[in-house]
């Protein structure tokens, strides 16, 4: 008989490969009229030793309970990592977000109080050179040894004598 195939119920219990004893039937064929009004309880009694030996043709060999109980508990520890793993890498980037975005600030309020720091002493300068330009004619010492560039004592002169 090949694997898969049914077997003929006009053979004997006893014919089966392997299964004469554990039937539990007499070697005695038995035919389609028999097999059709049956007890229930008969046909259970020559079932039975095929699921007894768990006999699954043409399907590979499943694994072992406990092979899959293990398998089933490394994915469940994998995932976990995995799980955990990605909380750290969200919290992280959410601190790093977060330190970017003070630094930003820290930097953009640095470059305005600079900036104000800039305009301040443009203006200290030109009150300088202001009053520098305004002492010129009293001062004792040598103008020739004074070099103020033109460009910064003219405007500022004109700007005096139109006020």
């Amino acid at each position: 008989m090949m694997p898969g195939q049914i077997p003929d119920p006009s053979l004997a219990a006893g014919a089966l490969p392997g299964l004469g004893p554990l039937a539990g039937l007499a070697g005695t064929a038995l035919t389609a009229q028999e097999l059709k009004y049956a007890d229930i309880r008969n046909i259970g009694a020559m079932i039975a030793p095929l699921h007894f030996l768990e006999v699954k043709l043409g399907k590979r060999p499943q694994p072992v309970k406990s092979e899959l109980d293990e398998e089933e508990e490394r994915r469940k520890r994998r995932r976990e990592k995995n799980k955990v793993a990605a909380a750290r890498c969200r919290n992280k980037k959410k601190e790093r977000t977060e330190f970017l975005q003070r630094e930003s600030e820290r930097l953009e309020l640095m470059n305005a109080e600079l900036k104000a720091q800039i305009e301040e002493l443009k203006q200290e300068r030109q009150q300088l050179i202001l009053m520098l330009n305004r002492h010129r004619p009293t001062c004792i010492v040598r103008t020739d040894s004074i070099k103020t560039p033109e460009s910064e004592a003219n405007p500022l002169l004109e700007q005096l004598e139109k006020k």
